[in-house]
């Protein structure tokens, strides 16, 4: 159960939620595989008698390999902890584990949400999703996995709420045009 599970308020719905994409893991897959690399060339150099290039080669994948495990685990735990929602009253963005960083906005706050994807982010289906509250708050939130269809999904959720708990317009009565006395025949 995440964060917004456990805040939501009393009789409020979650409807849509987003995560970010795989792609926050490029730079740990990038750098494992080159450590891969290097230690496989160290190893099959070894059969060729060469012993010098092959312990620098397999020092420096040991190095770019931890360097990759901690990417690994950086990019994990930036998964984990950020949450994009919407429910039946609130667009709910939260960020970070110990340093903790949380937007909440209203349906009736939020003026728009903005899609921008490059051609790898278009090919892989990840983007920044950026929400516009009132008063000018943009917050963007890049590396979100699909983010046309959560803008599609919180915009429709939150015109069902807005349109529904709008009070109904009295029906139009046309009025008749009062005539000034001087001008009545």
């Amino acid at each position: 159960m995440g964060y917004v599970e456990k805040n939501l308020m009393q009789g409020e719905k979650l409807y849509a939620k987003a995560r970010l994409h795989w792609t926050v893991f490029s730079k740990a897959i990038f750098l494992t595989a080159i450590a891969l690399a290097l230690i496989a060339y160290s190893f099959l150099a070894r059969f060729d008698g060469s012993s010098e290039p092959t312990s620098a080669a397999r020092f420096s994948g040991v190095i770019i390999l931890l360097a990759g495990f901690w990417y690994t685990g950086k990019a994990f735990v930036k998964r984990q902890t950020t949450e994009l929602a919407v429910t039946s009253k609130r667009v709910i963005a939260k960020f970070g584990f110990i340093k903790r960083r949380t937007i909440e906005l209203n349906h009736s706050k939020v003026e728009s949400f903005h899609v921008d994807q490059s051609v790898p982010g278009r090919l892989l289906g990840y983007g920044t999703l950026s929400i516009n509250g009132t008063g000018g708050g943009i917050t963007p939130i890049p590396g979100i996995g699909d983010p046309l269809g959560f803008r599609r999904k919180a915009m429709e959720v939150i015109d069902a709420f807005q349109n529904r708990a709008e009070p109904s317009a009295p029906p139009h009565v046309p009025q008749r045009a009062t005539q000034s006395p001087w001008l009545q025949s």
